[in-house]
């Protein structure tokens, strides 16, 4: 069976399910949606090793942390919410709102979370009423495939139609196409040419942009405390995310008692022109991340540069000056490898954080720590990303989390400045149709044209 043959029956089978899904009730819905993320969350420590053996990258506890971790607060921030039939009736304008599904729903993998964007996706997809093939990245084709079977069985379990999640045999850069052309809509988390590739298939498309989050201490932070929760989340998974935080600013003022709390909580500190230069080298080749590099420890990474440092080093913290175009290092590193700055005002530091955002990562992610409304806002009205997480830590908060309001994903709209179609956290009521009925409005004003333009 040739390339075309395999997706056109996988298209064949998900409209079939997704035909009996659509006659599902609200509850019967949600029963499914409940049974595949239980389901990986069940299997999630399994899951975990398999991925971490399979892509070498990441680590074991971290992904075991994801896989429990997002169809956990996934399912919470699903459960309970209208997704079918009228969802709800708005009397002043005289208009009721009612989901339809969009069908089938093809879904693109990356390598950096084999179980984690699979289950999610396939959540919010089911909660729409949908169907959803999933291509998984070949460097974790098993992984995928995994994932996939579990979800299947438990909706074999339940007596729903299985064919509502599928996964290509093969994962080749023409299934996707295929997929991408054939599905009603496509999801694209990965790199920059399939998220090209989502938006260039014909089909409406949700994609992401690169990510580079910068951090932005204020001279009111804990810094401890902010020092901690930098670490962990330049360090989640290895580093792979693109929510891990990237590049630190902080006041000049404050600088020593910012590297202090770095050592004292397991960092590599390197601030000579020498030292640096050997890890830009060995984290850059040719002015692209190093591939073999990508998701390593920190010891391993600092053998690349010729260095040895303690194999319990938690994250290498680099203190470079320039900013932008100018310095491979602050471009998005998927390591823990943390660049880290200096300024003399908030403002210098807002327009240094922008900067490198607007070399890479325009629309993504930003994290502050900083207890001032006023420094927030600046901030927030003056470097182009759709997120800002305040206080918390950026790999974890930025995908959606229980303490905070962002919608949980694993896809994350960078908007316009990222080429992507939404500037938001994908969520299930993007893959949903909605019908308006709109019924005249009683006693509504009849306002005359002075009225209107005076």
């Amino acid at each position: 069976m040739n390339a075309q043959e395999h997706v056109s029956e996988l298209i064949q089978k998900a409209r079939a399910a997704q035909k009996i899904f659509e006659e599902y009730t609200q509850e019967q819905v949600d029963t499914a949606v409940r049974a595949i993320g239980k389901a990986v969350y069940d299997n999630a420590e399994m899951l975990a090793r398999l991925a971490v053996d399979e892509t070498g990258m990441g680590n074991y506890d971290d992904k075991v942390m994801k896989n429990k971790g997002k169809p956990k607060v996934t399912w919470q921030k699903l459960k309970g919410v209208k997704s079918r039939g009228v969802l709800r009736y708005i009397e002043e304008s005289g208009l009721v709102e009612v989901a339809k599904p969009m069908g089938v729903i093809g879904a693109i993998t990356p390598v950096t979370n084999p179980v984690m964007t699979p289950v999610h996706n396939a959540m919010i997809a089911l909660k729409g009423g949908n169907a959803i093939i999933l291509c998984s990245h070949p460097k974790g084709d098993a992984s995928g495939k995994k994932t996939v079977a579990i979800m299947r069985d438990a909706l074999k379990a339940i007596g729903a139609p299985e064919d509502l999640i599928q996964v290509v045999e093969e994962s080749t850069v023409e299934t996707s196409g295929l997929i991408m052309q054939l599905a009603d809509a496509c999801i694209s988390t990965g790199g920059p040419g399939m998220v090209k590739a989502a938006y260039s298939s014909g089909k409406p498309a949700f994609g992401v942009g690169p990510g580079n989050v910068q951090v932005l201490i204020d001279r009111d932070a804990d810094i401890n405390d902010a020092v901690a929760k930098i670490i962990r989340g330049r360090t989640y998974d290895n580093g792979v995310l693109c929510t891990c935080e990237q590049s630190a600013f902080m006041p000049k003022e404050k600088e020593a008692d910012v590297i202090a709390a770095f050592k004292a909580q397991g960092a590599y500190y390197a601030d000579d022109a020498e030292t640096v230069d050997k890890f830009r080298k060995a984290v850059f080749t040719d002015g692209a991340i190093t591939k073999s590099l990508v998701g390593a420890k920190p010891y391993i990474i600092a053998k690349a540069a010729g260095l040895d440092i303690s194999e319990d080093t938690k994250v290498i913290v680099l203190r470079i000056e320039k900013t932008g175009k100018d310095e491979l290092l602050a471009k998005e590193k998927l390591l823990p490898v943390l660049s880290v700055y200096v300024y003399d005002s908030w403002e210098e530091g807002v327009a240094k954080a922008a900067a490198n955002i607007e070399s890479e990562g325009t629309g993504h992610s930003c994290v502050i720590h900083s207890f001032t409304k006023e420094h927030i806002e600046y901030a927030a009205t003056r470097i182009k990303v759709s997120r800002f997480s305040i206080n918390q830590i950026g790999s974890n908060s930025l995908g959606g989390t229980l303490t905070n309001g962002l919608n949980p994903t694993a896809t994350l709209g960078c908007g316009t400045w990222g080429n992507n179609s939404l500037s938001e956290n994908l969520w299930f009521h993007h893959l949903i149709n909605v019908s308006r009925i709109a019924y005249e409005i009683p006693n509504a004003p009849n306002y005359t044209d002075e009225e209107i333009w005076g």
